[in-house]
């Protein structure tokens, strides 16, 4: 071999063991920050570690827990009502105008619209079944069809109660 081969080997020889070890540092130093970052945690997994160490109950004592447990079915219930479709209302035509009117004044869907013509034959069914098929939803035999709770899951049984009274307080 000659002498400037020698030297060529010799200075590439240098150049490939220096590019080895800034490989390896960098492997390092990745290995590192991968070990010194969290992980991230999925929500679903937060949740459900939420729901296994929440606490299953409460205790009052005296009547100073009766107080406690008595705001705290308030709160409670105020929360619902607050969360719950339109406030939370009971008023029936405040339902009935935001939901209803789109299928039961035109009769869409074959929707029955408010005459006595449409309804006699459901009211002779009585109206745990008109509650029923209004919270449950209901295909008629004609093709008619209610969606469960109007379509709006939101409101409770006791919205669709009191809607349900006040279309037949309301019938023409």
């Amino acid at each position: 071999m000659r002498n400037y081969d020698l030297e060529f080997l010799k200075r590439f020889s240098i150049v490939i063991g220096f590019l080895a070890i800034v490989t390896i540092g960098l492997i390092v130093f990745a290995f590192f920050l991968h070990r010194t970052i969290p992980g991230e945690v999925s929500p679903q997994a937060t949740k459900r570690t939420e729901q296994r160490i929440a606490p299953i109950g409460a205790v009052y004592a005296g009547s100073t827990g009766a107080a406690a447990q008595a705001a705290a079915a308030a709160a409670a219930t105020a929360a619902a009502m607050a969360s719950g479709a339109y406030g939370g209302t009971l008023d029936g035509k405040v339902i009935y105008d935001n939901l209803c009117t789109a299928c039961h004044t035109n009769g869409v869907g074959m929707a029955p619209t408010l005459d006595h013509a449409h309804w006699d034959a459901r009211i002779a069914q009585g109206k745990e079944t008109l509650y029923k098929h209004a919270i449950e939803g209901y295909t008629g035999p004609n093709g008619g069809i209610m969606p469960p709770k109007g379509g709006n899951a939101g409101l409770s049984e006791e919205q669709i109660h009191a809607t349900v009274d006040w279309m037949l307080a309301n019938l023409k």
